[in-house]
């Protein structure tokens, strides 16, 4: 039976595949991102409803404590319920440590680690309310494990979310909430653009050549798609995962192996 879904930062990219491809798998999707991206927003939620499913598009900066306890009550008022809860949205910045500003450092965890928190602990405090149990995941990176020159913290972030999907997991498991998270490689996404633009300048190498040079570590042979990583969040979402908690596993072609 279909699941009524929030998909964080979902105007483009990975969030984008992940709400269309849950949506092909018969749940009915809210679509979240800033304002900034509010267009996008409308058209992923308009195509959602376009291949026969329910959909919202939900304008909410996940750094908000107030906006994400909003994203959570509309979902459920939209949707009837909140059963799913994907906490991908997140931001990346290419930049020696010595050039990191606190301002820097607080603007991503504020996105990629305080965000995750919040939505990981609004939707759990709804599902608790519901009393049926539910689905959390949240985007981890292969930087989790093998962090990056130049992307410090970033990889910092992430790796705090892996440990608090862990420590969610434990803690909610007695409500019959899970918590995994996934671990995307490099991905042929604007925000890989972006690093590659500054790995490419920091190396003295042209645009494209910095991604090439790390694409070699990718045992498979290719840079990852968002389908690819949208392929194993319909698997978390899915009740084919119900014994699994506590997880964040790479998609990542087998850059890395835990």
């Amino acid at each position: 039976m279909g699941k009524n879904v929030i998909v964080t930062g979902a105007a483009r990219g990975i969030g984008k595949a992940i709400a269309l491809r849950l949506a092909a798998d018969g749940h009915d999707v809210a679509v979240n991102d800033i304002a900034a991206n509010r267009d996008e927003v409308e058209a992923v939620a308009q195509e959602i409803r376009a291949a026969g499913r329910r959909s919202a598009a939900l304008i909410a900066d996940v750094s908000d404590e107030d906006a994400v306890n909003g994203l959570v009550a509309e979902t459920a008022n939209a949707l009837g319920s909140l059963d799913v809860m994907i906490a991908n949205a997140g931001i990346a910045q290419v930049r020696p440590l010595l050039e990191v500003s606190v301002a820097d450092w607080d603007r991503m965890m504020a996105v990629n680690l305080r965000g995750t928190f919040l939505s990981y602990q609004a939707a759990a405090e709804h599902m608790i309310k519901q009393g049926n149990g539910g689905k959390i995941i949240g985007a981890a990176s292969i930087v989790a494990y093998r962090p990056f020159a130049l992307l410090g913290p970033y990889s910092a972030s992430k790796w705090a979310v892996r440990g608090l999907t862990q420590a969610a997991a434990m803690e909610w498991a007695k409500y019959g909430i899970t918590v995994n998270a996934y671990c995307p490689g490099i991905v042929g996404t604007a925000m890989w653009e972006l690093i590659d633009e500054k790995l490419a300048e920091s190396e003295g190498l042209r645009k494209g050549q910095a991604i090439a040079k790390y694409s070699d570590l990718i045992h498979l042979g290719r840079v990852s798609v968002p389908e690819d990583v949208a392929s194993y969040v319909s698997y978390l979402a899915s009740p084919d995962s119900d014994y699994m908690t506590g997880q964040s596993v790479m998609i990542d072609g087998g850059i890395q192996f835990s």
